[in-house]
């Protein structure tokens, strides 16, 4: 495939924002206890995050591969097993029994499984994930619109997040839970690319890559697909969840906006 204009773009916007996402990204537990440095990258965060928005557009498309060029082994990033009661129970049961829950300032609460989600409006697109150690893998996702779910459940005015819930629990420092979350603003989850995605290469996800249901974001890194998704929650903000940075690797230091 030919890249097009647009991808030109997004290259030129990811080397010109480099350095931002460097030193975002790094030292991460000496920057998360200076006020002052966190206030100079939330400044700087924002701009990256309006510029790309500003170059590639609200609706631009992240790039999309052929068949032949999927990866032959897809590395899984994060935790690669929950590992808990409630999950291993679960799992057993190949996810018969999983709902995802979906709440918070909506009008219509959902509870769906595995089988409603299939029957949801879904897109399937081959993309390139892009984690932030510095590794890519291509594969092909299949999932629900996040769009047509949020539709479903009617968001109420005061929206502005959608806060993504898992299974996986991490070390237990800083916010005293461990528990794995994410946030994404409106624009990403009504972009037409956004999934909670069930299959990947043409099978139901494994354990490994994020069993039953995996967010799929496509115009950002790799640590804002949050897997194990068990709880969606439309908000007016972030800041009262956890360490109110508006993820779990958020609040160690990484950036909010992971935008490429």
């Amino acid at each position: 495939m030919t890249d097009g204009p647009g991808i030109d773009r997004r290259r030129w916007l990811q080397s010109a924002l480099a350095t931002v996402g460097g030193l975002a990204l790094s030292a991460c537990d000496r920057i998360s206890q200076s006020d002052r440095v966190n206030s100079t990258l939330d400044y700087a965060e924002g701009w990256t995050k309006d510029v790309q928005r500003l170059l590639l557009g609200r609706n631009a498309l992240a790039p999309e591969y052929s068949v032949s060029e999927i990866s032959a082994t897809f590395r899984a990033n994060g935790t690669t097993n929950p590992d808990t009661e409630e999950y291993n129970r679960l799992a057993q049961a190949n996810f018969a029994d999983w709902r995802l829950v979906v709440g918070g300032l909506v009008e219509k609460p959902l509870e769906l499984s595995l089988e409603e989600l299939r029957r949801v409006a879904f897109r399937t697109q081959i993309t390139r994930h892009d984690c932030v150690e510095g590794w890519s893998c291509i594969a092909k996702w299949r999932g629900a619109r996040l769009s047509t779910v949020l539709q479903q459940a009617k968001l109420k005015p005061g929206a502005r997040y959608v806060a993504f819930y898992c299974a996986d629990t991490l070390e237990l420092t800083l916010d005293g839970s461990g528990q794995y979350y994410e946030t994404i603003d409106l624009i990403d989850a009504m972009h037409p690319q956004t999934l909670l995605a069930y299959d990947m290469n043409d099978r139901p996800l494994t354990v490994r890559h994020g069993a039953p249901l995996r967010l799929r974001v496509e115009r950002q890194l790799g640590y804002k697909m949050a897997k194990y998704v068990m709880r969606i929650e439309a908000i007016e903000s972030f800041r009262d969840i956890a360490r109110g940075k508006g993820g779990y690797w958020e609040d160690r230091g990484y950036e909010w906006y992971a935008g490429i």
